[in-house]
């Protein structure tokens, strides 16, 4: 259920509501194991009678195929089905018919916060902040976080997230990330999570996560692999449809990054939105290149 309400982005009640009309038809099966609920197309072989009726569902599927809305559903699916796969590799055990099966405790959001308490009690400005919730996850283990937004609207919902989970060591900004209203050297680490391809000028808007970070102090890009899904300009909001390696390499170099390290975090082929994570480090300035 709550993969497909991901899918196709509605509501769980009127996913809920379909998904009765299908059952009642005998075109899904529902099965409920543990704390879940799993639905399955009814084959063929099962109900004879069902086959003309897939025959002509799967001509309606292939004339939609070209559909803006439903290359939508078929991106959101794919991301969908590569983190199951993700949790089924990491995160899943096996019975012993070899099915996996759900490990209470087990989870990404475990793991990353155990790691961060690992690091240093750095300063941390987050760039293009959006509604704060790697925000507050940073907030977790670092001394200081600057949060940088565009939108005060969005900053205000930030701050009462932050007040809700009682995280106080977040100061929110109103500002541009390509000029951020934060003094030269004034952090550890300048993070830019899924905002560069919203920047007007990623260019300076790297050169401005540098300027903020002292020197020796990083800089770090987590976003999107190029990919063609043009609908993300008007439905997301997207001005860049994610950026190649080599141009996001040439870029943070532009920017006067040093020790550079840029490379794809997942699979490309499973899904059109693939994670580009890059970093580097603000030399010295005996050291800066000129």
């Amino acid at each position: 259920m709550s993969e497909l309400t991901a899918v196709l982005g509605i509501a769980q009640s009127g996913v809920s509501r379909h998904l009765g009309l299908l059952r009642d038809a005998g075109l899904v099966s529902e099965e409920r194991e543990g704390g879940f609920t799993f639905f399955r197309a009814t084959p063929d072989e099962q109900d004879a009678r069902l086959g003309p009726i897939w025959s002509l569902l799967q001509t309606r599927f292939d004339a939609a195929g070209a559909d803006a809305v439903v290359r939508e559903d078929q991106a959101r699916l794919r991301q969908v089905l590569q983190q199951r796969r993700d949790n089924a590799e990491t995160h899943g055990g096996t019975t012993g018919s070899g099915r996996r099966q759900f490990v209470p405790g087990r989870s990404w959001a475990a793991w990353s916060r155990g790691l961060g308490l690992l690091l240093p009690r750095h300063t941390v400005v987050d760039l293009g902040c959006g509604e704060g919730f790697l925000t507050l996850e940073v907030a977790r283990w670092a001394a200081h976080v600057i949060a940088v937004d565009r939108s005060a609207q969005v900053l205000e919902r930030a701050r009462d997230l932050a007040t809700r989970r009682r995280i106080a060591n977040v100061e929110w900004r109103l500002g541009e990330i390509e000029q951020p209203p934060i003094e030269p050297g004034a952090a550890d680490i300048a993070l830019l999570s899924q905002a560069l391809h919203h920047a007007e000028d990623p260019r300076q808007a790297l050169l401005a996560a540098t300027r903020v970070v002292h020197e020796r102090g990083r800089v770090l890009v987590l976003d999107l692999l190029a990919h063609r899904e043009e609908w993300t300009r008007e439905r997301l909001g997207d001005r860049w449809l994610g950026f190649e390696l080599d141009a996001l390499t040439r870029m943070m170099g532009d920017a006067g990054l040093v020790d550079l390290q840029v490379g794809p975090h997942d699979d490309a082929t499973l899904s059109p939105f693939s994670v580009v994570t890059a970093i580097g480090t603000k030399p010295a300035t005996s050291v800066r290149r000129k």
